[in-house]
């Protein structure tokens, strides 16, 4: 990375970030906002009017609006022009996605023709893959599939047993198997298939066009949510594949399935921003026309609370997922500047900031699980009825904790990549790891000689990954090679990982809106902020001094449980009275407005 300001991925931990260095949504250019009102008003007038036949696998319907939507240029954003793409970077790419993620199941369905369906071509194609495939996906006359999962794989995609065995007049793989949860799968023309080459260790990847010989399709899955998005089993019976369609290298299928996954993981982050939202207004709308005793139900400090915390929540996955992005797009252009190949630099983008993907894709679907949960509590006995946009959403957002790796595998990779660049000497943990250590043997400070709002922030944040640093590097002290066994305090270590990139683009995020707002706009974005922090400081406490308990004995347990509460006090906040401010901010606009 050529820019010394530059983070890699996963030195947020170790590093400080300045906030005029982040990427805010709130400096979004009249393009980028043009392309999301293109989105907005395709989800709002051919998306959601006909939700309904969507869900009754209306397959022929489905496929036009994707083809609908390439009409308009939605399907090949992220494309470069040669290829019928609008050639945007990877910011706005994301930004579509949030739009189109307020399309319940539709959104799954353009996402993974978008991005699983179609991206692995353009980084890992060779030319001609990517001018015979690559026009037709972007105007959606070819619709994109991706197959990884098996019945016997899915966390562990390189124990698949799908085979291809090279023809003897080497003009084809003979594949044989079976793939299943194939978003997209019954409109596919292009299925990226992913199969072990005769006895291979890894996985190999596949351009598998519908009407291959040997090729058939299963019946649509009925699934508990996004019923409205097409998902099948495939077989292969002795299926001819050119060897022209190798997608990439032999042996290179799992690298290529991990690369799309990150790519995968922060993309839905950028969904459930939208979902969310989209939840929140539906919410609001209805608590300002309920009336119970007497009054709008909106008056009531139990909606009150639940409609802060929802923008709360949604606030925090927004700033992580577009500084995440920004990043991406950073180390995107820093390649190409270094001479990099485009599609390989976007490959090495992406992979750097692996860690930030596997969090944001945790953070914004728990997040969102929170959101529409909530949004049915608000609307009552209406919020269970199919009637309700908040019932689907309900339904449709249980998927997202499962998708691209389920939020157990992100939060163990999350940390597991983290661990494994401090290893390499890619990230430098020890230092300051054995820096808070030494400070644990001295006298804490007492009192605070800041009064500036901001600084006390950045201060409360540099504690908390203190905080990660010392009962981390305590874990893997004790543990060892062993770490790897003991998935709670991976998982608690995680969520402290999380917690802290998220509340740090939060603060940055409203440090860098407090040079474009004046002070009375800003305050109720400082209650957010203060609101969060307070309810972080608490959650990385409580993960802290779990995995404290767990393993350390006599002084070294008192000391590090006196180091927790060092490092995650927090000043007392009045989170009932900020929350009613969020709360009456939204109530006011009758809409989410941050």
């Amino acid at each position: 990375m050529t820019d010394k300001k530059a983070l890699k991925g996963g030195e947020f931990l170790i590093r400080e970030t300045d906030a005029s260095d982040i990427f805010v949504p709130e400096e979004f250019n009249e393009e980028q906002r043009m392309i999301a009102q293109s989105c907005r008003d395709f989800t709002e007038t051919q998306v959601l009017p006909n939700i309904e036949k969507l869900e009754h696998h209306d397959n022929e319907l489905l496929r036009k609006l994707l083809q609908d939507a390439g009409d308009l240029g939605l399907l090949g954003i992220s494309l470069p022009e040669e290829y019928e793409g609008f050639g945007q970077d990877f910011v706005t790419s994301m930004l579509s996605v949030e739009e189109m993620g307020k399309g319940f199941s539709f959104a799954v369905t353009f996402a993974a023709h978008t991005g699983i369906g179609t991206l692995p071509i353009y980084y890992f194609g060779t030319e001609e893959q990517k001018k015979k495939y690559l026009p037709k996906l972007a105007t959606g006359e070819y619709i994109g599939a991706y197959a990884l999962t098996e019945p016997e794989a899915g966390s562990d995609p390189n124990s698949g047993k799908t085979k291809a065995v090279l023809s003897e007049d080497g003009k084809y793989y003979i594949m044989n198997g079976g793939k299943m949860w194939i978003t997209n799968g019954g409109i596919a023309d292009v299925f990226i298939v992913y199969a072990k080459i005769e006895d291979d260790k890894n996985l190999s990847a596949f351009i598998v066009e519908k009407d291959t010989p040997g090729f058939t399709l299963g019946a649509e899955e009925d699934k508990m949510g996004i019923r409205g998005s097409s998902t099948i089993q495939i077989f292969f019976d002795n299926a001819k594949i050119p060897v022209e369609n190798l997608l990439g290298k032999r042996n290179d299928g799992f690298k290529i399935a991990l690369y799309i996954l990150n790519l995968g993981r922060i993309k839905l982050a950028g969904a459930t921003t939208g979902a969310s939202k989209l939840a929140i207004d539906v919410s609001i709308q209805y608590a300002n026309e309920r009336k119970q005793f007497g009054t709008a139900i909106a008056n009531f400090g139990a909606i009150k609370y639940k409609l802060a915390q929802m923008a709360i929540l949604t606030f925090a996955t927004e700033s992580l997922t577009y500084r995440a992005s920004q990043n991406i797009d950073d180390a995107i252009n820093s390649y190409i500047a270094e001479g990099m190949d485009k599609g390989l630099a976007m490959i090495e983008g992406i992979r750097q900031y692996a860690i930030e993907a596997a969090i944001a894709k945790v953070y914004g679907s728990e997040s969102l699980d929170y959101v529409v949960d909530e949004a049915v509590q608000i609307h009552g006995g209406m919020g269970y009825s199919a009637e309700t946009l908040v019932e689907r959403g309900y339904r449709d957002s249980r998927i997202n904790r499962i998708f691209e790796g389920t939020n157990e595998i992100n939060r163990m990779v999350a940390v597991g990549e983290l661990l494994k660049r401090g290893m390499k000497g890619e990230l430098d943990l020890l230092t300051p790891a054995k820096a808070v250590a030494k400070e644990l043997m001295q006298i804490p400070e007492f009192g605070s000689t800041s009064v500036d709002y901001f600084a006390e922030k950045h201060k409360m944040i540099v504690n908390f990954k203190k905080a990660i640093l010392m009962v981390a590097g305590a874990a893997l002290q004790k543990f060892g090679d062993k770490i790897q066994d003991e998935q709670e305090v991976l998982m608690n270590t995680a969520d402290m990982l999380m917690y802290t990139y998220a509340a740090e683009s939060m603060m940055l995020r409203v440090e860098k809106l407090s040079g474009m707002f004046d002070e009375e706009k800003l305050a109720v974005y400082k209650d957010m902020l203060d609101v969060y922090m307070f309810d972080v400081a608490h959650l990385l406490n409580k993960s802290g001094v779990d995995m404290v308990n767990s393993f350390a004995e006599g002084d070294e347990k008192a000391g590090m449980l006196m180091g927790m509460k060092r490092f995650t006090k927090a000043a007392s906040v009045n989170v009932i009275q900020a929350r009613r401010r969020i709360a009456g901010r939204l109530i006011e606009a009758n809409k989410y407005c941050f």
